[in-house]
């Protein structure tokens, strides 16, 4: 028994279709992926963020994106739509329709069970070739737990974990500090102390 091969597209390939597209897909090495819905929780978290983020940079030279915003990560290939993103000034463009952000300075990534070993494992390590990038912060929707993660001068990656809803972080690229009790807000955990 043979399988058919898998279809190949290019990166132009995939943008024609994605444009022309009722749902959002991921593109990476001549293949594209279609991205499932998301529950409550996460769309709450990921609403919350951009509402508490957007309000705290509205007079800075700074603009926060939901996940309509597509990423490309220049070194690797991969196109993407992080949950959340903050750039910062001049903002570069992979072309003319200024659609796909290539200089983000922080993204936030709302871990879902079927997602989160991505998130933290092979997709992070897109975004590490990304050298605007100076924050990735990985949100809970299981509970209030939030990571951040700060690029160092020599290119590590500081960890800071922030758990409770009587917690708050900090960005350290932007004048931003989040409450987690505002992250959080309407987002009913299961079984899971606070």
């Amino acid at each position: 028994m043979s399988t058919a091969p898998k279809q190949r597209f290019t990166p132009q390939e995939y943008l024609a279709l994605e444009r022309a597209a009722a749902s959002k897909s991921e593109y990476f090495g001549g293949e594209i992926f279609a991205m499932a819905g998301a529950s409550r929780e996460h769309s709450l978290i990921a609403s919350n963020l951009v509402r508490e983020l957007g309000d705290q940079l509205r007079e800075t030279p700074c603009e926060v994106h939901g996940s309509d915003l597509r990423v490309k990560v220049a070194a690797t290939g991969l196109y993407t739509y992080p949950d959340v993103t903050i750039a910062c000034g001049e903002l570069h463009f992979d072309d003319e329709s200024n659609d796909t952000l290539l200089n983000p300075r922080v993204i936030f990534e709302v871990l879902s069970p079927s997602s989160e070993a991505y998130d933290r494992g092979k997709k992070f390590d897109h975004y590490r070739q990304m050298p605007a990038l100076t924050e990735y912060v990985l949100v809970s929707q299981s509970e209030p737990l939030v990571e951040r993660y700060v690029r160092q001068p020599d290119g590590s990656w500081r960890l800071t974990v922030f758990k409770g809803l009587a917690a708050a972080f900090d960005l350290e690229s932007v004048p931003c500090r989040i409450a987690l009790s505002d992250v959080y807000i309407k987002v009913a955990f299961r079984g899971v102390g606070q």
